[in-house]
């Protein structure tokens, strides 16, 4: 599952454009509450949070301190960037390897809200459920998005 990190370059490049810290603290509050919408955090998706919050240059205090105290909502300007939180997101969906249903309509809604088409995500979605691994190369999921836009 973690396979994500092997990824790492061309993800680390949108993860570092990130203009502020406050966006990156609003994209692990949207994670962690995506997290929640089963009842229960599990093992797998805090330890796949706890990467993301890594990568992401989060202090692990800070990290902890949203469990309990959501940040701030900053919406993402960057398309490139919201296409990369629905992947984060699905890959959180998949952490525990319980699909249910509320998280499937829960990651429509998000992605919807992000301004981010249908066709696509359902794309990369049906993408990762084909994938022994449950990963998607990069590319891959931005040619499923750039169809869509032509």
């Amino acid at each position: 599952m973690f396979v994500f990190l092997g990824q790492k370059n061309k993800l680390a490049e949108i993860n570092n454009s990130m203009n502020t810290y406050e966006e990156k603290l609003s994209l692990l509050s949207e994670m962690i509450a995506f997290a929640r919408i089963d009842g229960e955090i599990h093992e797998r998706e805090l330890q796949f949070l706890s990467i993301v919050a890594s990568q992401l240059r989060i202090e692990d205090s800070v990290f902890k301190s949203l469990f309990d105290q959501a940040a701030k909502k900053v919406i993402i300007k960057s398309e490139h960037q919201r296409i990369l939180q629905f992947y984060r997101l699905a890959l959180l969906m998949q952490a525990d390897g319980v699909l249910h249903d509320n998280e499937q309509v829960a990651i429509r809604e998000m992605g919807i809200n992000m301004g981010l088409s249908p066709f696509a995500m359902k794309g990369v979605l049906v993408e990762m459920k084909r994938s022994p691994t449950g990963m998607i190369d990069p590319d891959i999921i931005m040619a499923l998005f750039r169809a869509q836009q032509n």
